[in-house]
């Protein structure tokens, strides 16, 4: 796909906000006719920009009442050891997410657990058992006064 314009990149923006505004509305914020604002929402999609839409969830009507980061350092710098600790996670529904960054650790999460004890369980019983495992430090979530994510 060539590079993106200033009507996709509104486009992008307006799904972001709510993906699940009508294509008539849609037209309207960017300022399209309703064919050619759908004609570019396909092309979007078709060219991978758009991946996939998804639900926002309220996490207190899940049963989630405890969120923090861990950020994780391995012990041994090897391939299998990263894809190991990765399988390990992708495996933990706990984890909601899992970034592979620089730095002093190796890994970011974000865990997502109904409360203290349940978030303890999943440090001592699920990260803390990996023979990979170096270091964790945790950060819990207080609050979140701009959350964007999809």
């Amino acid at each position: 796909m060539s590079e993106l314009d200033c009507i996709d990149r509104n486009i992008l923006r307006e799904l972001t906000r709510d993906g699940r505004m009508s294509n008539l509305a849609l037209a309207e914020r960017v300022g399209l006719s309703p064919s050619a604002c759908l004609r570019r929402v396909a092309a979007l999609e078709k060219n991978g920009v758009i991946s996939g839409y998804r639900a926002v969830l309220a996490p207190e009507k899940t049963g989630i009442g405890f969120v923090a980061y861990l950020a994780v350092g391995l012990s041994v710098h090897t391939k299998q050891a990263q894809e190991s600790f990765e399988r390990a996670m992708k495996l933990a529904p706990q984890v909601r997410e899992c970034h592979n960054i620089t730095g002093t650790v190796e890994y970011l999460l974000r865990v997502e657990v109904a409360d203290l004890p349940a978030f303890k369980e999943f440090h001592t019983d699920v990260v803390g058992v990996l023979p990979e495992l170096r270091s964790m430090q945790t950060y819990v979530v207080m609050g979140s006064p701009k959350d964007e994510r999809a």
